[in-house]
């Protein structure tokens, strides 16, 4: 449970820095993670969406809107396997997100499945080939942090992030330029 109190403080945090409030004070607060530990991951997703959701203006690029795609379909992918069931489910996540609704929906389809067929026909190239998409939005902090979250979103939308998300969330990080440490990987 220590992980998920980690990513908390780190979305308050970054919630923070996006309503202005810039500056120290962001890491170990007193009083954050206190949430019961039932529903602490259900809290989290909450606390990203609603992060990504106060940066939604900002949040209209094609490298985040590519780079999105590319970790939602890693995210799916994790495990080397595309099951369709959890495709159709990713899918609907990202149709009902509420910053990725800035692009048309035939747009976010269209780049999500092009990346898992990928991953399908070959997990290694098709990771390699997401894992450049997602890099080219290192340009700018705020959208890289945003794709990062946006992967949490979607791989704590069960209320659960496998070992393999994890490591999908830390190779994100690491092409993005952003301390794994930072999201609590």
């Amino acid at each position: 449970m220590a992980m998920w109190d980690r990513i908390k403080d780190q979305a308050k945090g970054l919630q923070q820095q996006a309503q202005g409030t810039r500056g120290a004070g962001s890491h170990g607060r007193p009083g954050s993670g206190s949430g019961s530990a039932g529903g602490s991951r259900a809290q989290l997703v909450n606390t990203l969406k609603s992060q990504l959701t106060s940066l939604k203006t900002e949040l209209k690029s094609g490298a985040y809107r590519d780079a999105s795609m590319a970790m939602c379909a890693l995210v799916a992918a994790a495990d080397g396997q595309v099951d369709p069931a959890e495709r159709q489910h990713v899918e609907s996540l990202i149709l009902n997100n509420d910053v990725l609704q800035n692009f048309p929906s035939e747009q976010l389809r269209q780049r999500f499945n092009k990346h898992v067929d990928q991953l399908a026909l070959n997990f290694q190239q098709g990771k390699a080939e997401a894992l450049q998409e997602i890099a080219k939005a290192a340009k700018k902090p705020t959208e890289a942090r945003a794709v990062v979250q946006t992967g949490f979103v979607v791989a704590g939308a069960d209320g659960y992030i496998a070992p393999a998300e994890e490591q999908i969330l830390r190779e994100a990080c690491s092409v993005l330029g952003l301390s794994a440490q930072e999201f609590g990987l």
